[in-house]
């Protein structure tokens, strides 16, 4: 009994042993050598992790009946560039042989989306007025992930879910000029596709992610900027670095 307890440690260290995996020609010449990483890394049910986000965003406009019938501005929408970071947590929805997986990742993402109008009563007929919305905004996404089987030390896989969101907080650099606003929270649809690759001591996961604002962010106010708006979503494209362990 003593030395099956004794063996017991050195068993599960061999769990964690990266596997080797001899390529041979056909003479039996030894072509290459491939050590698989992680090796009993599906074994287990659950995952956590980190990542780190760099998106381009900007919004998806609709002008208002007031814009169409006073012809007071322009809008257009900005790409601009956004940071988030945040935890993971997977969890296998079955066996160890299941591809499905769920995710569920709060995160952080700081923000700053820019429209430009272009005003026709201005001193000149041509100049832009530039309205900023930075914030911070606190992220729940709830996914579901389909991963293929594993090649060696990498596997694709796909994802989708929602993601509501909710504005933390708002800054204003210039409060008298940056006068449009929107709605503090938000409901998106996300999918992508990203790629699983296996190191000695962790899984590195590149993942590029698209989404789509559910809801209408417009707040009514009274001035040409927020009169000018009917609709305005979030649409944005994200690029993941995900890490788990």
């Amino acid at each position: 009994m003593a030395g099956l307890l004794a063996l017991l440690p050195s068993a599960a260290q061999a769990q964690r042993k990266p596997r080797s995996r001899v390529n041979r020609t056909s003479d039996g010449v030894v072509k290459s050598v491939t050590v698989q990483n992680l090796p009993a890394y599906d074994e287990r049910w659950f995952h956590p992790g980190m990542y780190l986000s760099f998106s381009g965003s900007k919004f998806n406009l609709e002008q208002s009946a007031y814009y169409v019938g006073k012809k007071w501005v322009t809008a257009n929408s900005v790409i601009s560039p956004s940071l988030g970071v945040g935890f993971i947590a997977d969890a296998r929805l079955g066996g160890p042989e299941s591809p499905f997986i769920l995710r569920f990742a709060p995160g952080v993402n700081f923000q700053t989306r820019s429209i430009e109008f272009r005003p026709s009563g201005y001193p000149a007929p041509d100049s832009i007025v530039t309205q900023n919305i930075t914030s911070t905004v606190v992220q729940f996404p709830v996914l579901l992930k389909y991963q293929s089987d594993r090649r060696r030390n990498s596997r694709m896989y796909m994802i989708a879910g929602l993601n509501p969101t909710l504005t933390a907080s708002n800054r204003r650099s210039d409060p008298l000029r940056n006068v449009l606003r929107a709605e503090g929270s938000d409901l998106t649809l996300e999918y992508g596709v990203g790629l699983e690759l296996f190191y000695p001591l962790f899984k590195l996961a590149p993942e590029l992610r698209f989404s789509h604002g559910l809801k209408n962010l417009v707040v009514p106010r009274n001035d040409v900027f927020n009169r000018s708006l009917q609709y305005m979503s979030t649409n944005a494209v994200t690029l993941y670095i995900n890490i788990q362990n």
